[in-house]
C-alpha cells in the first residue's frame, strides 16, 4: 500500500470517496466537502486547505481515507485548543500550521477515519503521523470521532479528549405528545407554554429538496449572517454554498422557516442522516420569544418523529438543551503531538479533564426533564 496527499476532496472521484465514507452521515459524503471547496467556504484565506489523507490499495483505488484540513489557526473546530497553542508559541515552537481531521465548522460525531476496509485503519493513522513528522508540524487533531473509531487511535497512542454535547434520543414515539409524556409534569407544562408563546401569529414550514428555491435561501442568508456576527464575528460558509448543499444533498437538507403573513423571519438548517437530524444553523431577524428553541429543538424533534429518525443532534454545547429533553453525550477527540514534552503536559491536563468533564455530565443527568422510573 501507498499513502498519498491529495489536493482537495475534489481530487478524489466521487464514487471513491464515498465508497470509503458511505452514505449514511451526510457531512462526510464527496458532495457536502466538495461544495465547501467549490463555494470557497474553505481553501483561499479560510485558513483551512483540504489536503485529504489517502492509502491506496494493491490497484491503486483509494481503501482508506481522512479528511485532513492544514489549519492556520483553531477556528470553527468547537475543540478549542487556544490554551495548547500559546504554550508551545510561548516555548518557541509554531504551533501553526497544524493538522486537522475534521468536517469543517461541523461539530457532528462522525468517522474520521474513511475505510473501505477496516484493516487499512492502523495505515492511514501512520500515514497522518508521517505527514505530521515530515512536513515539521505541530500536531494532528482528529475530533468528533465515533466510538467505534476510539480504540485505533488509542492503540497508536494518540491522546483523548473528551466533551459533552446534548441530543435527543427517540424511544419509539409516535409524536410530540408522546415524547411529553415521558417528561414531569412542571417540564412538559413548560415546553407546551414555550411552544405556544413562540407560534403566536406564525406559519412554520418544512421545506425539502426542490421546495427550497433561491427566495428561501436568501431570507436563510440573512438568518445566518446575523448570528454569524453575533457568535464569531464573521460567518464561515459563503452565500454560494447554500444553493450547492441543497443542489448536492437534495432531499437530506431540511429547512425549517416561520413566517409571519408570508414573510421567512427565521430559520433553521437541518440535514438528514439514515439514522439522525442534524441540527446545524438558525437565524431570526425579529426578537420572538422561544422561537429558538421551537425552530433548532421541538421542530426538529417533530421532524424526526415523523421520519422514523433514532436522535437529533443539535450542534456544540448549551446546557440550555437539557431542560428541552436534550441529554448529555460524551463526545471524544484524539490528538497527536510528536514532541515528548508537549505531549506530557498535555496528557496531564487532559486527564484532569476529563474527571471534571464526567463529573459534570452526571450532574447534569440528574437534572433530565424525564420522569423518575
Amino acid at each position: 500500500m501507498t499513502a498519498r496527499i491529495a489536493q482537495g476532496v475534489r481530487a478524489v472521484p466521487a464514487d471513491h470517496w464515498d465508497a470509503c465514507a458511505g452514505t449514511g452521515n451526510p457531512f462526510l459524503r464527496h458532495a457536502f466537502l466538495a461544495a465547501l471547496e467549490e463555494s470557497g467556504s474553505v481553501g483561499g484565506r479560510s485558513g483551512w486547505q483540504s489536503l485529504p489523507i489517502i492509502v491506496d490499495d494493491d490497484a491503486g483505488i483509494p481503501a482508506a481515507i481522512a479528511p485532513a484540513y492544514a489549519k492556520a489557526h483553531s477556528q470553527g473546530e468547537y475543540v478549542f485548543d487556544h490554551a495548547w497553542a500559546d504554550a508551545w508559541q510561548q516555548a518557541g515552537g509554531d504551533y501553526y500550521p497544524k493538522l486537522q481531521i475534521a468536517v469543517p465548522f461541523t461539530p457532528v460525531p462522525g468517522p474520521r477515519l474513511l475505510l473501505r476496509d477496516a484493516a487499512h485503519a492502523p495505515a492511514l493513522i501512520a500515514a497522518i503521523e508521517a505527514v505530521v513528522v515530515q512536513s515539521g508540524l505541530s500536531s494532528a487533531h482528529a475530533t468528533f470521532l465515533p466510538d467505534a473509531q476510539l480504540p485505533a487511535f488509542e492503540a497508536a497512542g494518540w491522546l483523548m479528549r473528551s466533551g459533552t454535547q446534548f441530543h435527543w434520543a427517540n424511544r419509539g414515539y409516535a409524536d410530540f405528545d408522546a415524547f411529553l409524556g415521558d417528561l414531569a409534569s412542571r417540564k412538559r407544562k413548560a415546553i407546551r407554554k414555550e411552544r405556544a408563546a413562540a407560534l403566536d401569529g406564525l406559519t412554520v414550514r418544512h421545506l425539502t429538496g426542490r421546495e427550497i428555491r433561491a427566495e428561501h435561501w436568501d431570507a436563510f442568508w440573512q438568518f445566518y449572517q446575523d448570528t454569524g456576527s453575533r457568535k464569531w464575528g464573521r460567518p464561515y460558509l459563503t452565500r454560494s454554498f447554500f444553493p450547492m448543499l441543497s443542489d448536492a444533498l437534495g432531499d437530506d437538507v431540511l429547512l425549517i422557516l416561520a413566517e409571519r403573513d408570508g414573510r421567512p423571519i427565521a430559520g433553521a438548517l437541518n440535514l438528514i442522516g439514515d439514522d439522525a437530524l442534524y441540527g446545524r444553523y438558525w437565524g431570526s431577524v425579529e426578537e420572538v420569544p422561544f422561537l429558538h428553541f421551537e425552530l433548532c429543538y421541538y421542530q426538529a424533534i417533530d421532524a424526526a418523529i415523523a421520519r422514523g429518525l433514532q436522535r437529533v443532534e443539535a450542534g456544540a454545547q448549551g446546557e440550555h438543551k437539557l431542560a428541552r429533553g436534550y441529554v448529555p453525550v460524551t463526545t471524544w477527540s484524539a490528538h497527536y503531538l510528536p514532541d515528548p514534552g508537549f505531549r506530557a503536559a498535555v496528557a496531564e491536563f487532559l486527564t484532569r479533564e476529563r474527571e471534571a468533564v464526567a463529573h459534570e455530565q452526571e450532574y447534569l443527568g440528574e437534572l433530565a426533564p424525564f420522569r423518575r422510573g
